[in-house]
């Protein structure tokens, strides 16, 4: 979860973390980026937001701060910190304090490759994709008291943010996951090309598809829009379909710079409805070999320009 940035200009790094409260289904998202523009001083700035089944979402934001090396946390921006299994800070009427506990082994979204050599124009992973969170957040004189809040804390390193994307980390239970990342990049050539989704599955210690993340999106397919996103297609012998829905009374809307000051926006909600269905061929057909349905407790987001 330590800083891969090393100086250069144009880059932008982010840290974050969602989770869902068991006991009141209320999503919480903490969003840490440290922007190196193409010009100028590195600054460190985010947000955070709380999203109560059937209210508006809370929202606030923290920072800029300039960036500053810490030897003791992966994130340190005036009040916000993030690091050794702990989360503190505040972002206007938001703030809270959590421990971070197990998760499971890192799931790369992007393979492993593209992590290590960040060759593609940006890549994510998550360290602890299977998380559990303790203590509290307060927000408009509420305090949401947390005792095993399943969630996950990803990272994505690169040159900015793409062109458009999707984005689901949803959580399947005992400990299965799935992770999607679907984009269109800003390169030039690259941005006319269909969105390239980036799908991982962990399922009873199994990662589906098998082999290189990338091979493996170039047979799947995805529709991005709002309020429902899909992703569609082939992962080795078995056939898959995803549908996520944004809630627009329960979703926040978020405008971002990337380090060359291009603007963009994303729409994100804590209580997303998610439905997948994983069917592998039988004889001349397909038959459900599992499927899952999440009812506001799906973590996602739609980036548009």
């Amino acid at each position: 979860m330590r800083s891969r940035w090393r100086g250069q200009a144009g880059r932008l790094e982010v840290w974050y973390t969602t989770l869902t409260d068991p006991a009141t289904g209320t999503g919480v998202w903490i969003h840490h980026e440290l922007v190196a523009p193409d010009e100028g001083e590195a600054r460190a700035h985010g947000w955070a937001a709380v999203f109560p089944p059937g209210e508006t979402p809370v929202f606030g934001r923290f920072g800029p701060f300039g960036w500053s090396h810490s030897e003791d946390a992966d994130f340190a921006a005036g009040p916000v910190v993030q690091g050794g299994g702990r989360l503190t800070g505040a972002a206007g009427a938001i703030s809270w304090d959590l421990r971070e506990s197990g998760g499971g082994p890192p799931l790369f979204t992007f393979p492993r490759w593209a992590w290590r050599s960040e060759v593609l124009p940006a890549a994510q992973i998550v360290p602890k994709p299977a998380a559990a969170y303790d203590g509290a957040v307060r927000f408009g004189g509420r305090t949401l008291e947390l005792d095993g809040a399943r969630g996950a804390s990803a990272r994505i390193y690169g040159h900015g943010n793409a062109r458009r994307w999707a984005w689901l980390h949803a959580d399947l239970g005992g400990g299965d996951v799935c992770e999607i990342v679907a984009a269109v990049s800003t390169r030039p050539g690259m941005d006319r090309l269909p969105p390239l989704p980036f799908v991982r599955l962990r399922v009873d210690g199994v990662e589906l598809p098998g082999g290189d993340p990338l091979l493996a999106a170039l047979r799947l397919r995805a529709g991005i829009g709002l309020p429902v996103w899909t992703v569609h297609g082939r992962i080795g012998d078995r056939r898959i379909h995803v549908r996520v829905t944004l809630p627009q009374d329960e979703t926040v809307s978020v405008d971002y710079a990337d380090p060359d000051g291009a603007p963009a926006v994303c729409h994100n909600s804590e209580r997303a409805d998610v439905r997948i269905v994983l069917a592998r061929l039988a004889g001349r057909g397909w038959e459900t070999e599992r499927e899952w349905r999440l009812d506001g407790t799906g973590h996602a987001e739609v980036g548009l320009r």
